[in-house]
């Protein structure tokens, strides 16, 4: 290992930072322009390499190259529009699912944005929704993390109900406010249990399997956590939101390491809400709903084990 990168990685741990990932790129800025962003939620990088985002407050989604050059737009509030959209998830056939949270359903949308199906309404029952948040794309399956009913339901691709976990609580399964979900290359689900500051993962039907987190700001424990992805690797990557910081760890939820501080700055977060893993993972985005931005980390991989308040293992050859 050369000696430079040994310095830069004491560098990023003495900042709280990751030596395994590091600032690549942003954009955007608050407003109602062509990649300006109100209070954005959720954001989602599909198989063709578009970077989609939910621009909540604009009842409208977005979407960008890998690097933020703007593509295209749709939305309007409405009843045949979008209204406080937030979650956001893209199949592996490129149809784009969005949560149009404030009309308590789900669209399914071409990568362009034409509308292919719509379904939901409030309520209770199967196949209705309480604010819908989190959406994710699995094969041929739609779930949507269904917030005000504590609970995560599933759907084929065009909307039509296969079933549904969880209950208003804080034991196994259980859920207060959850807000998003992701799926590992095994099958299992990952969701983000808001409220109660953690996350729990499932087999694909719902059956539980474990769970990790608490309530602070030591490694592992979270602040109103909001967003989760998995890479290639099978690291669960959580935007521990009120920690204005990220944290990853193994599938059955080991800490490995962070990157974040709250700020205005290149890597810097204030409320980073959604976290999205490019389909090679070798790049992460965040969404900063508070900065109305996005910001972009690259995996650098060097010779080190994941860093952790300045713990650094060098290998001098």
């Amino acid at each position: 290992m050369k000696r430079g990168l040994i310095i830069v990685a004491v560098v990023l741990a003495a900042a709280g930072a990751s030596a395994d990932w590091v600032y690549e790129g942003r954009w955007g800025s608050g407003g109602s322009g062509n990649g300006e962003f109100k209070a954005p939620y959720g954001i989602s990088a599909a198989p063709r390499g578009r970077v989609y985002v939910a621009d909540t407050g604009n009842n409208r989604v977005q979407y960008f190259t890998p690097t933020g050059s703007f593509v295209g737009k749709w939305g309007a509030e409405g009843s045949g529009g979008l209204d406080r959209p937030s979650g956001i998830g893209v199949s592996r056939n490129g149809y784009v699912y969005v949560a149009d949270t404030y009309h308590d359903r789900v669209g399914c949308f071409t990568a362009a944005g034409s509308l292919l199906g719509m379904w939901g309404s409030r309520g209770y029952g199967d196949g209705e929704f309480r604010r819908p948040w989190g959406v994710l794309a699995v094969g041929d399956d739609v779930y949507v993390v269904d917030n005000l009913n504590h609970r995560v339901q599933y759907f084929t691709a065009l909307g039509s109900f296969r079933g549904k976990w969880g209950s208003m609580g804080s034991g196994d399964g259980e859920f207060t406010n959850p807000h998003n979900v992701a799926v590992a290359a095994n099958g299992n689900i990952y969701v983000v249990d808001t409220v109660n500051n953690r996350v729990q993962y499932f087999t694909a039907n719902g059956s539980f399997l474990g769970k990790w987190g608490g309530g602070g700001s030591r490694d592992g424990e979270f602040y109103f956590p909001g967003g989760v992805g998995i890479d290639s690797r099978g690291y669960v990557y959580v935007a521990d939101t009120y920690n204005h910081r990220v944290q990853y760890f193994t599938p059955t939820g080991s800490f490995l390491g962070k990157w974040g501080t709250r700020g205005t700055g290149n890597g810097q977060f204030m409320y980073p809400w959604d976290i999205a893993v490019a389909p090679g993972g070798d790049r992460i985005y965040v969404v900063s709903m508070f900065l109305c931005r996005v910001q972009y980390f690259k995996w650098v991989n060097v010779d080190l084990e994941p860093v952790s308040l300045g713990r650094v293992k060098a290998v001098f050859k």
